[in-house]
């Protein structure tokens, strides 16, 4: 056995309880703890429901089920081919299957990255299921707007910006799958506080014409080891190179290939739509997604009139609940234990 697959083995004996639920795309894999209101929790990319073990202990002894899941495309939850199976719709419905296959009637949901979009738009769409909505890494940004792929192919000038290039089915992926574990390594890097490139470096979430994304990740590999991000440990990262190995990345980065798709399905009845639960936003004040959407930051009384708490953390990169856990975790009961004050 594996050190990562000894390292899940073990989380297991702490309480976690794996299990497959049906789904509209088949199953979806999810790890839970704890007993009470139920909290459910989704990733982004490139992580798994792993992403989250910080944070299923802590809510479970706050007195919350908290529901950790395997986003379709990822990990154990099953991986339609076909790249419009991955619009944001068929994500939402996914989120209201597991909380009827868990014999529940509504939940908080709490995303982060791409898990972020989907909570928030999981609480947009379907208001009777999700009474309340956490928000890390990625503020709301209500649907409307031009294509987003017209967008994006503007952004880099130059170069090409991260998500057109993840758009081109195969192109990230023979990229990334010769060597899954040190891409990883790399990723995680260039998006933490510890590690990403400083001020003067390269953007890495910039493409250079012809080249690679990994062209622009820092330096990892040092005669000693790999140089790790503070949160990410030879075994983290295991865990997550072990299950990508495994799946491959398509499944994944499909999520990407379906944006034009979520644009032609959401903007005809949601554009410029508040989500109105109750809301929390956790961003780092490192993270390009900050940032970047500064001015949806901004917006939040209008997007989001039932904010209760908005939170930027100092030092902070893109990987809020795995780089700052204690404090995210204290920032989630706090305001998970207001809901219904």
């Amino acid at each position: 056995m594996s050190s990562a697959q000894s390292q899940l083995s073990s989380s297991s004996a702490e309480g976690l309880t794996h299990r497959l639920v049906p789904s509209p795309a088949g199953r979806i894999h999810l790890v839970e703890q704890g007993e009470g209101p139920l909290v459910l929790l989704v990733h982004g990319f490139p992580e798994s429901w792993y992403s989250w073990r910080h944070q299923l202990p802590a809510l479970a002894a706050a007195g919350y089920r908290a529901v950790a899941v395997d986003v379709r495309g990822y990990g154990r939850s099953s991986r339609p081919a076909d790249a419009s199976a991955y619009r944001m719709l068929d994500l939402v419905d996914d989120a209201v299957a597991v909380v009827r296959a868990l014999g529940e009637e509504t939940a908080v949901i709490v995303g982060h990255d791409w898990g972020a979009t989907v909570a928030a738009h999981s609480a947009l769409v379907r208001p009777d299921v999700f009474r309340a909505v956490g928000i890390l890494s990625v503020p709301y940004t209500p649907p409307g707007g031009p294509r987003p792929s017209e967008v994006f192919a503007e952004m880099g000038g130059d170069e090409e910006f991260y998500v057109s290039y993840f758009q081109e089915p195969g192109r990230a992926e023979a990229e990334i799958e010769p060597d899954v574990r040190g891409w990883l390594a790399g990723f995680y890097a260039a998006l933490s506080a510890d590690t990403m490139p400083g001020p003067d470096a390269p953007d890495p979430h910039f493409v250079s014409r012809g080249g690679r994304l990994r062209d622009r990740f820092p330096d990892v590999e040092t005669a000693s080891g790999p140089r790790l991000p503070g949160w990410l440990d030879e075994r983290v990262l295991d865990a997550y190179a072990e299950e990508f190995e495994r799946t491959g990345l398509t499944g994944a980065l499909n999520r990407y290939r379906a944006m034009d798709r979520d644009w032609e399905d959401l903007t005809p009845r949601f554009a410029g739509a508040p989500v109105r639960q109750p809301s929390l936003f956790v961003g780092g004040a490192l993270d390009a997604s900050t940032t970047w959407l500064a001015d949806a930051i901004k917006a939040f009384p209008d997007t989001l009139p039932g904010l209760r708490s908005s939170h930027v953390l100092d030092g902070c990169g893109h990987w809020v609940q795995q780089e700052r856990p204690d404090e995210v975790n204290g920032i989630l009961t706090e305001w998970l234990g207001a809901l219904d004050d």
